[in-house]
């Protein structure tokens, strides 16, 4: 960081409405007159830019989170895991509206009101973070002079967007080998995964396929077991109708004989009645 870039920040921790007073003051004090150019041409921020700086420089761990986050989140878009950019994104837009709630608590802790359209600009400023790495390094840098905004699939625009002399580091980016190599990476742990998933599939199909199958040898075998013991009724009740069948007839006949010997008698009987007559 250089001189200027130093007393940039320190001069933005001042609030929007003392700014200029404490920058000409600055400028005027300051010996080296090119370091006094530049800290007289340093630009009044934005309330939303002034907000954003307090957040980097208050909440410096939440925005370091954040900045984290972000580079997850731009893995998760280099390899084209839908899941895991779905899960990632949802973080994001949940610690961006608790962020952009604390700058706007931070600011007016320090007197500065922030108005409904500044406080968007801060939720814009802080989602150009989440999407861009170089955004992030300037928002972190707690130097901004103006909001920033992602716009389509171009890099966030950063020109007379930062006090100071030079911009911050630039964020380093995956080469085209990196960002291959990661994304075959995914890909080879996704088709793991899947493969796993198929072959747990596959495993719990079979033991239902197992399960099923012995209930129904099981029944099978209980099925034929009874119809082989029904079996065995019939032929035992079939004996046994025969059986009585017979006796059946056997006592028709009887009954039969008897009604000979009764109508016999009965003859005899009538035939003595008469003789003694």
């Amino acid at each position: 960081m250089t001189d200027l870039d130093a007393i940039a920040a320190e001069l933005l921790a001042t609030p929007p409405g003392a700014f200029t007073a404490a920058r000409d003051a600055r400028a005027k004090a300051e010996p080296d007159r090119e370091l006094a150019r530049g800290i007289a041409a340093l630009r009044r921020p934005t309330v939303a830019a002034w907000a954003v700086d307090a957040l980097a420089r208050d909440r410096a761990d939440d925005v370091e989170r954040m900045l984290e986050l972000a580079a997850s989140l731009r893995d998760a878009q280099d390899d084209l895991d839908g899941a895991e950019l779905r899960a990632l994104s949802a973080q994001r837009r949940q610690l961006v509206g608790r962020l952009v709630a604390e700058a706007v608590a931070v600011a007016e802790a320090a007197g500065v009101r922030v108005s409904a359209a500044a406080r968007e600009d801060v939720d814009r400023t802080l989602t150009a973070a989440m999407l861009d790495a170089d955004a992030g390094q300037a928002v972190a840098s707690g130097r901004l002079v103006r909001a920033l905004e992602a716009v389509g699939l171009e890099g966030v625009d950063l020109d007379g967007a930062l006090a100071g002399g030079a911009p911050p580091p630039r964020a380093p980016r995956a080469s085209r080998d990196e960002v291959a190599e990661r994304r075959a990476r995914k890909a080879a742990e996704r088709a793991a995964r899947d493969a796993e998933q198929e072959a747990t599939a596959a495993a719990r199909a079979l033991h239902r396929a197992e399960s099923a199958e012995s209930t129904a040898r099981e029944r099978a075998e209980h099925l034929e077991q009874r119809i082989a013991e029904l079996q065995r009724d019939v032929a035992r009740l079939g004996h046994e109708l025969d059986a009585a069948r017979a006796d059946e007839r056997a006592a028709a006949d009887d009954r039969a004989d008897a009604e000979r010997r009764v109508s016999g008698a009965e003859g005899r009987a009538a035939e003595a009645r008469d003789a003694l007559d």
